[in-house]
């Protein structure tokens, strides 16, 4: 936690000058408008949609084996929205001249009006849903279904519309070629649902080691399979567009071949999205091997799958939109320092988040801090980590 609170201090220091000196201390420029900071948007967005990938088999389903960790999923999807609001912030500018925008919404034509209801309708429907079970846990009453089910069916609607509607930004600009696919929205969502899980398994994982919370090995099974189909599916979804776009040979495809092979001696990007590729295949290997269920070989998946679909997604996705300009203009984007910076300690600040709210979850959940306890003791005493084995079977 302190190492997250360094980070975090370093990303506000960073942050602090880049309002002093303006957008001129990162690498965006005009012909590449959105670098770095709507690519962690992009990515985070769907980290935040992938909370329903458990939701859906627990409410729809009725697995009960996740059913008591939906809740993790949920707070995730809390910190991952407050990581989005917070690059968005960010890469205005200006967020003191924020409420300009606000004057004329321009409801319901413009896309990112529709962003902004959908991310924070998303965001209060999760506190809800979270804030009110873990109080009831606290209080130790059974929570009355009336006041979380409805909002439950709710978000999980609500966490597919929330990445389609951002998929929908790119794919509404006519003047980028590269994002006006509608295969964009699909792929965003098969990306999500690998991503978000793969973080939870790491998240649970470690749970599991260092704290007395006993995580199900089937629940981490069935987040490993959800996993694995939604890689498949995103890796397929890549190959075709790639295919489409390529095997054609139309002028459209300049922005592609700039990502994956240069164009014109211009190469940033293409060590990017081929390590993001080689990540996403290792990872799918190791998922698919069914010799290979120990977590000491499922947790360097899971974070090799995260960091490829964030430069997938990301840098991969959101830099090549703008290369070439609409007037064929090459000019190639490189993050700065502060630029680096400020997203680290965004990213500090939501993993922290996240880190305080498992913190106070744990207990509450499992029985040890509730409001007897605080009425009798006055304060929560212990028990809060113990080493489990370091290297437990998951079953096949």
């Amino acid at each position: 936690m302190l190492s997250l609170t360094v980070v975090a201090l370093l990303g506000l220091n960073a942050y602090a000058q880049q309002l002093v000196d303006g957008l001129v201390t990162t690498g965006m420029s005009d012909q590449v408008s959105w670098g770095l900071y709507i690519s962690n948007f992009t990515f985070l967005v769907g980290m935040a949609a992938a909370a329903v990938m458990l939701v859906i088999p627990v409410y729809v389903y009725r697995n009960e084996e996740l059913h008591d960790l939906v809740i993790f999923g949920e707070l995730l999807a809390v910190a991952a929205i407050m990581m989005c609001l917070a690059f968005v912030t960010v890469d205005l500018g200006r967020p003191d001249k924020a409420h300009h925008m606000l004057m004329k919404f321009n409801f319901p034509m413009s896309m990112l009006t529709w962003d902004v209801i959908v991310l924070n309708g998303y965001l209060l429907l999760n506190l809800h849903i979270c804030g009110y079970l873990i109080y009831c846990a606290y209080q130790k009453r059974k929570p009355s279904r009336a006041f979380y089910i409805p909002f439950v069916f709710m978000a999980i609607v609500w966490a597919i519309s929330i990445h389609t509607v951002t998929a929908f930004l790119y794919v509404g600009l006519g003047g980028r070629p590269f994002w006006n696919s509608a295969i964009i929205a699909p792929r965003f969502l098969a990306s999500a649902f690998a991503a978000g899980p793969a973080f939870l398994i790491v998240t649970l994982i470690i749970l599991d080691r260092v704290t007395t919370y006993d995580v199900p090995r089937k629940a981490i099974q069935t987040l490993r399979n959800i996993v694995t189909v939604a890689l498949i599916i995103n890796m397929f979804l890549l190959v075709c567009e790639m295919f489409t776009e390529l095997y054609a040979g139309s002028a459209h495809a300049a922005s592609l071949k700039y990502l994956f092979f240069g164009l014109h001696g211009h190469n940033g990007l293409v060590p990017w999205i081929w390590s993001a590729l080689a990540m996403e295949v290792a990872a799918l290997i190791i998922l698919l091997m069914p010799l290979k269920r120990r977590s000491a070989w499922l947790v360097p998946a899971c974070l090799m799958l995260v960091v490829g679909i964030w430069i997938e997604k990301g840098m991969g996705l959101i830099v090549p939109g703008f290369i070439p300009s609409p007037l064929g203009e090459i000019v190639e984007y490189t993050p700065t320092l502060n630029e680096t910076l400020v997203s680290l300690g965004i990213w500090a600040f939501g993993l922290g988040l996240y880190t305080i709210f498992v913190r106070i979850t744990i207990p509450v959940l499992s029985g040890r801090l509730t409001i007897d306890s605080v009425d009798h003791y006055g304060q929560f005493e212990g028990g809060a980590h113990a080493e489990s084995p370091a290297n437990k079977e998951i079953p096949s």
